[in-house]
C-alpha cells in the first residue's frame, strides 16, 4: 500500500463522517426547533433531538462511513455507538446547552450548533477506534502486540 492511499483512507472516512454528521445536525436542529416551538422544555427537547440524530448517524455510519467494518453485528455496534457517541452527544449537549442557554443566555439554536461542533471530534475518534473497529484492525493490533512481546523476549535472551 502506498503512502498516499494510507493517508487517503482516513481522510476519506473523516469526510464521510462529517457529511453524515452534517445530515444528523440538520435532523437534530429540525427536531429541536419543532419540539421547542411546541413548548417543550429546551433540555428535554435537546435530549430527544440528539437521540434522533444519534440513531440517524449510526445507521448511515454503518452503511457508508465504516461499511467495510460491519463484521461485529449491528446490535453490538449500536450498543457501542450509544455508549460512546450517544453519551458524548447527549451529555455534552445537555451540559453545554445548560451552560450556554441557561447561564450565558445564548439563543437555543446557536448554542446547539456550538455544542455539536464541540462534540464532533470526540465522536469521530470513539467511532473509529471503538464502535466500528473492524476485525482486521483487531487482528493487526494482536499481531503487533505479539511482535512486541517476541521482540522484548528476544532482547532479554
Amino acid at each position: 500500500m502506498t503512502g498516499v492511499s494510507r493517508t487517503r483512507g482516513p481522510q476519506l472516512r473523516l469526510v464521510k463522517f462529517s457529511l453524515v454528521g452534517a445530515l444528523g445536525i440538520g435532523l437534530q436542529l429540525a427536531v429541536l426547533a419543532a419540539l421547542t416551538a411546541m413548548g417543550m422544555n429546551y433540555l428535554l427537547a435537546t435530549a430527544l433531538a440528539v437521540e434522533s440524530a444519534v440513531l440517524h448517524n449510526f445507521l448511515w455510519h454503518q452503511r457508508v462511513t465504516w461499511a467495510e467494518r460491519t463484521g461485529q453485528g449491528t446490535l453490538r455496534s449500536l450498543l457501542r455507538f450509544h455508549l460512546s457517541n450517544g453519551l458524548i452527544s447527549v451529555l455534552g449537549n445537555l451540559l453545554l446547552m445548560r451552560w450556554l442557554v441557561g447561564f450565558l443566555h445564548l439563543h437555543v439554536m446557536i448554542a446547539n450548533l456550538l455544542t455539536v461542533t464541540i462534540c464532533w471530534l470526540a465522536n469521530f475518534l470513539a467511532s473509529d477506534r471503538w464502535v466500528f473497529r473492524g476485525a482486521g484492525q483487531a487482528l493487526r493490533d494482536g499481531a503487533a502486540k505479539r511482535r512486541e512481546i517476541e521482540a522484548h523476549g528476544a532482547t532479554r535472551g
